[in-house]
């Protein structure tokens, strides 16, 4: 599982994306809601790989993706992530035979959260960046479909409360790497 940042951020980040992508056959990646596994406010992802030998042509030939979450609205409240809202991704995720999955996103169907992307269209992308989204998030679309105003407060105050969190920890990390000298 990892945070947004890893999927895109350059330097040692990209380095890690173009080695998994290489020598590993990442075959699935989930996007999941804002705040389930981290801080309130981080977004997360989960990873599905299988490590192989070494090879001089990359293992990982597509990437399937589900977006768990454009357009989904939980909270760890009022509205929290039940285990049926996952069923969607377990059922086109395919276990037994995961080179026969379909895709549900295409030109005709824009709204499909479970999209295919070949190695080729990955190792294109800026710094090999994975931090892959098609669907249209319908509140910035749409004035009029915006969340209930408390929803929108409380992703806010989820946001806020995770940099704040972030922030503690980098000063905690300075004030121990300050008690070292």
């Amino acid at each position: 599982m990892l945070p947004d940042n890893v999927l895109f951020e350059g330097g040692a980040g990209e380095t890690i994306r173009r080695k998994l992508l290489h020598e590993c056959d990442l075959h699935t990646l989930l996007r999941l809601p804002t705040g389930l596994f981290y801080a309130q406010g981080v977004k997360a992802n989960v990873l599905f790989f299988d490590k192989k030998p070494a090879s001089e042509t990359p293992w990982t030939k597509k990437l399937w993706i589900f977006d768990l979450r454009t357009n989904k609205h939980f909270t760890l409240k009022t509205s929290s992530m039940k285990r049926e809202d996952l069923d969607e991704f377990v059922t086109l995720y395919n276990p037994a035979n995961r080179h026969e999955r379909k895709a549900t996103w295409s030109a005709e169907n824009p709204e499909g959260r479970w999209r295919v992307y070949e190695y080729d269209e990955l190792m294109a992308r800026d710094k090999a960046s994975l931090d892959i989204f098609w669907l249209k998030e319908d509140s910035l679309a749409d004035s009029d479909n915006l969340p209930p105003p408390d929803v929108i407060a409380q992703e806010i105050v989820d946001d806020l409360e995770a940099a704040l969190e972030q922030f503690r920890l980098i000063a905690s990390d300075l004030n121990g790497a300050e008690a070292e000298v």
